[in-house]
């Protein structure tokens, strides 16, 4: 091929990248916006609707509560031990608890939980529903009049947002406490100073902020596997381009959330 023809082509190319790339990013919006009037939607809850979501949000929390819970215990001790150190050495320690809570609770906890979700509940999820599409199971589904957004992807989307909400809260709590045992042990003379400190951090701009980032991040990993595995090519599943788009997409969605918040936090 001469240099010209490749210039030619170049600007083809990169005209068709922006327009999948623009589509991709249409179709996660769009998706989002009906299975979120799906959720609300008192239809969607019939009794077997009701059984199917209550099977997805056991299968995708239940299983990774406790590891989740002793990977957030080991890193908050980890991170403590590190800034609190850090702070002592250069005289910094009235600061420390403060700083602590403010990196690991509101910081790395909730991004911390969703990428969590992710890689264990929400991307298989997309997985199954990639194969749903293979199968012809879905092509059934719409056959028999039978909405395959509501019935395969609604409880599975529904049940990571409680996986990743669950996981956040649940990771607060355990970092609340390594926190306080990393800097007053076993013992309730800094009850009174922690909970202080804490109150401090948590004015009601900032938890407003808080509760929000946890929220969009649980939709970005509920809602973008979802996409991605709906509206992927299966004549191009193999080849791995689709799945790694739609992980560049979640994640480009979650670092966007994650500036805004750190604008919102300390702007």
């Amino acid at each position: 091929m001469s240099w010209s023809e490749i210039t030619l082509r170049t600007p083809g190319r990169m005209w068709a990248s922006l327009g999948r790339h623009a589509l991709a990013w249409w179709r996660s919006i769009y998706l989002a916006a009906v299975m979120l009037v799906l959720v609300a939607s008192p239809s969607s809850y019939g009794h077997g609707a009701r059984t199917l979501m209550a099977r997805q949000i056991y299968v995708q929390t239940a299983p990774v509560l406790a590891g989740f819970t002793a990977l957030a215990a080991l890193l908050c001790a980890v991170i403590a031990r590190i800034v609190i150190v850090t702070a002592q050495s250069y005289g910094l320690s009235r600061y420390a608890l403060d700083l602590v809570v403010r990196v690991m609770v509101i910081e790395l906890i909730p991004l911390t939980a969703a990428l969590f979700v992710a890689m264990r509940c929400t991307i298989p999820a997309g997985v199954q529903v990639v194969q749903m599409r293979a199968s012809g199971q879905l092509a059934a589904w719409k056959a028999r009049g039978i909405d395959p957004i509501r019935a395969a992807l609604v409880p599975r989307a529904a049940a990571g947002v409680f996986a990743a909400i669950t996981l956040a809260a649940l990771s607060c709590a355990v970092a609340l406490v390594t926190v306080y045992l990393s800097v007053y042990g076993f013992s309730l003379a800094g009850f009174g100073i922690y909970t202080r400190v804490f109150g401090q951090v948590f004015t009601p701009s900032l938890t407003l902020v808080f509760v929000l980032k946890t929220w969009f991040f649980s939709l970005t990993v509920a809602i973008m596997p979802m996409a991605s595995a709906l509206y992927m090519p299966l004549a191009r599943r193999r080849q791995g381009g689709e799945e790694l788009g739609g992980f560049a997409r979640m994640f480009a969605v979650l670092l966007l959330i994650e500036v805004i918040s750190l604008m919102g936090n300390y702007y």
